[in-house]
């Protein structure tokens, strides 16, 4: 569990296409076997440390000629961002995929006292 210290709490949250690979013939279209895709994202404010992240897909567009495979995640979380990760495998044929996030966190406070 993050605990966090302070009253300052931050809640920044976006909606962000990772790819639309029918329009191109890409490789979640086309593919198959493992593919990834990662979207990086910039909070609008710094966090006081790295927040918590949760991302889902807000949007799907897949050919339901095979079995729906795929795993997203938020990785590489910080202060100032983070990077959606999206993944399938097999023969999963995805035409676009967008990601909802929400991040909640701890804020600086103007007391916060940097020492050297």
């Amino acid at each position: 569990m993050k605990r966090i210290s302070n009253h300052l709490i931050g809640i920044d949250q976006g909606d962000t296409v990772l790819f639309a690979d029918f329009e191109d013939g890409g490789a979640m279209w086309t593919g198959s076997g493992p593919r990834e895709r990662r979207r990086a994202v910039t909070f609008r404010s710094r966090f006081k440390s790295a927040p918590t992240v949760h991302v889902s897909v807000s949007l799907w567009d897949v050919d339901t000629a095979s079995a729906m495979r795929a795993e997203i995640t938020a990785e590489q979380i910080t202060e100032t961002g983070f990077e959606i990760v999206f993944r399938t495998w097999l023969d999963t044929r995805i035409a676009r995929i967008r990601a909802g996030w929400l991040a909640i966190g701890e804020l600086p406070h103007d007391d916060d006292w940097q020492i050297s």
